[in-house]
């Protein structure tokens, strides 16, 4: 049946301003950049160790997310690290704030949240 996810799409109010914070701060990579004027929208494909994995749309005047994080819908973003600290020197030195970071009481395995441009929640999960 289903084989694995395909990728993420997100919705973003300021185009240039998010495509910075998931190539610059988060690292991803830029597979294919496109701008389709009958819906005046970009589109962009991001790359995570080469796998495709978050498609970034600018709408004009998306709605705001209605609430954070406890909104019906996509809850947060999560992504996998060796090792959390490293990862919060990078997002701290650009200017990217992030919760302290927790244990998860039923892995005991260490995670923080922070949010993107949009206030889109992302987890980082420690494994």
């Amino acid at each position: 049946m289903l084989d694995r996810v395909h990728h993420i799409a997100i919705i973003c109010s300021d185009y240039e301003r998010s495509k910075r914070f998931y190539t610059e701060a988060l690292g991803l990579n830029v597979v294919q950049e496109h701008y389709r004027a009958e819906r005046q929208s970009w589109k962009c494909d991001l790359a995570l160790n080469g796998q495709y994995i978050i498609e970034l749309f600018s709408f004009p005047q998306p709605p705001p997310r209605p609430s954070r994080p406890e909104a019906a819908g996509l809850r947060h973003l999560a992504f996998q690290v060796s090792a959390l600290e490293p990862v919060l020197e990078r997002l701290s030195g650009a200017g990217v704030v992030c919760e302290p970071v927790r244990t998860d009481p039923y892995t005991g395995r260490r995670f923080t949240f922070f949010s993107d441009p949009d206030n889109l929640p992302i987890e980082l999960y420690e494994v």
